[in-house]
C-alpha cells in the first residue's frame, strides 16, 4: 500500500454568494506538483432569476484548467473565439499557455430558471517549455467522455486523461498525466497501482471512503507518500472522487493572481502583456 502522508480538509472560502471550498493551496498544503489549485463550488441551489457564476472576463497565462460540472452548467467564452455551454457530467479543459482572456458564467437558461449547482475547477501547471504555447479549449458533454466500469458496475470511471484499464482519456494532455472522475456506489471498491515517481491528486467530492484502511470524508484531499504501492478504495456510502497522477516537473514556480510562471520577471511580463492587449480582444 502507498502510505497516506496527510489528509487535508478543504477551507471554506465563499465567493460572493457562491459556496466555495478549497483544499489547495492552504496553510497545510501549498500544491502537489503539477496539481496547483482546486476550488470546489457548491453544492447549492440557486433560485430563479439569479446572477449565476461570478467569473466574468479575466486573464490567464502559464497554466491549464480542468473544470468538472457535476450539477448546473457553465458557459465558457474566451478571447480565442471558443464558446460553449457544458452541463452535468461534462468537463472543460483549457490551456492558457501564452495568454488568453476568458469568462466562466452560467447560461441564460440557468440564470432564468435556477437549479442545483456543483462545479470544481483544478489548475494544472505547465512545464517551462510549454508555458508560452498556443492557448486552446475543448468542452465535452457527459456522453462525449469515455467511461468504463469496475467491481461489477459498482464503480464507474469517467476517463479524462491518460489510460486506465484499456480505456483512453477523452482529452490529450500537454504532459504525461492520468485523471479520472470516479462514481462509487456503496460497497464499491477498486485498487490502483501508481508509480512512486508520480504525485497523486486524490480529492473526495462527496461521500465517505475507506482509503488504504483509513476513513476519508467528503471535501478532503488525501496526500500520499512517494513510494511504490497501490491505493485501495472502498465506498462506505455513495461517493464521487477525482483521482489524478503525474510526475512532478520539479521546476521553480511563481504564482500570482491568474498567472503561473517560473520567475517573478515572467509574472511582471505577463501583467505588462495583458495590459498591452496581447492576450487578445474581448468582443462579448
Amino acid at each position: 500500500m502507498r502510505a497516506i502522508k496527510k489528509i487535508h480538509k478543504a477551507e471554506y472560502r465563499p465567493i460572493a454568494d457562491l459556496v466555495t471550498y478549497s483544499p489547495m493551496p492552504t496553510r497545510s498544503l501549498d500544491h502537489l506538483d503539477p496539481f496547483i489549485f482546486l476550488n470546489h463550488h457548491g453544492f447549492q441551489t440557486y433560485p430563479s432569476n439569479n446572477e449565476g457564476l461570478p467569473f466574468g472576463p479575466h486573464p490567464h497565462r502559464g497554466m491549464e484548467t480542468v473544470t468538472f460540472i457535476l450539477a448546473g452548467d457553465i458557459m465558457h467564452k474566451d478571447s480565442s473565439g471558443h464558446e460553449s455551454v457544458i452541463g452535468p457530467g461534462g468537463v472543460q479543459y483549457m490551456t492558457a499557455g501564452s495568454g488568453l482572456i476568458h469568462a466562466e458564467v452560467s447560461s441564460d437558461e440557468f440564470k432564468k430558471k435556477g437549479g442545483d449547482l456543483e462545479i470544481l475547477q483544478l489548475w494544472l501547471n505547465l512545464p517551462a517549455d510549454k508555458k508560452m504555447m498556443k492557448p486552446s479549449y475543448i468542452g465535452l458533454q457527459k456522453e462525449e467522455i469515455q467511461t468504463f466500469e469496475l467491481d461489477g458496475g459498482k464503480v464507474k470511471v469517467q476517463q479524462l486523461f491518460g489510460e486506465w484499464d484499456g480505456t483512453e482519456g477523452a482529452f490529450e494532455g500537454n504532459f504525461p498525466i492520468t485523471m479520472s472522475t470516479i462514481y462509487l456506489e456503496k460497497g464499491g471498491e477498486f485498487e490502483k497501482s501508481i508509480s512512486a515517481e508520480e504525485n497523486i491528486f486524490f480529492y473526495l467530492v462527496s461521500g465517505t471512503l475507506i482509503v488504504n484502511g483509513e476513513e476519508v470524508n467528503f471535501r478532503n484531499l488525501v496526500e500520499f507518500e512517494n513510494q511504490d504501492g497501490s491505493i485501495s478504495v472502498e465506498a462506505s456510502e455513495e461517493a464521487i472522487l477525482i483521482l489524478g497522477h503525474a510526475a512532478p516537473f520539479n521546476e521553480p514556480m511563481v504564482a500570482q493572481g491568474p498567472f503561473v510562471m517560473n520567475t517573478t520577471k515572467q509574472i511582471q511580463e505577463a501583467y505588462a502583456d495583458y495590459q498591452a492587449g496581447k492576450f487578445g480582444t474581448w468582443n462579448h
